[in-house]
């Protein structure tokens, strides 16, 4: 799955650190999303569109 999070985060200026904190992860699962090494569950999906005020759907795109 494609996603913006290295993008949004960019332009916020904030770390993978930050953007953990700011989510209750840990900077190694920002890492794995980022890199597409793994997708985030559900209730981690509705909690990153929250923090950045955008629908799911503009933050991860299906590769298919």
């Amino acid at each position: 799955m494609k996603n913006r999070l290295k993008v949004l985060r960019a332009e916020r200026d904030w770390s993978q650190a930050d953007l953990a904190d700011r989510l209750e992860v840990s900077r190694q699962t920002i890492n794995a999303l980022e890199t597409g090494k793994y997708d985030p569950s559900l209730p981690l999906a509705f909690r990153i569109a929250r923090l950045f005020g955008q629908p799911i759907e503009a933050i991860f795109q299906d590769e298919a």
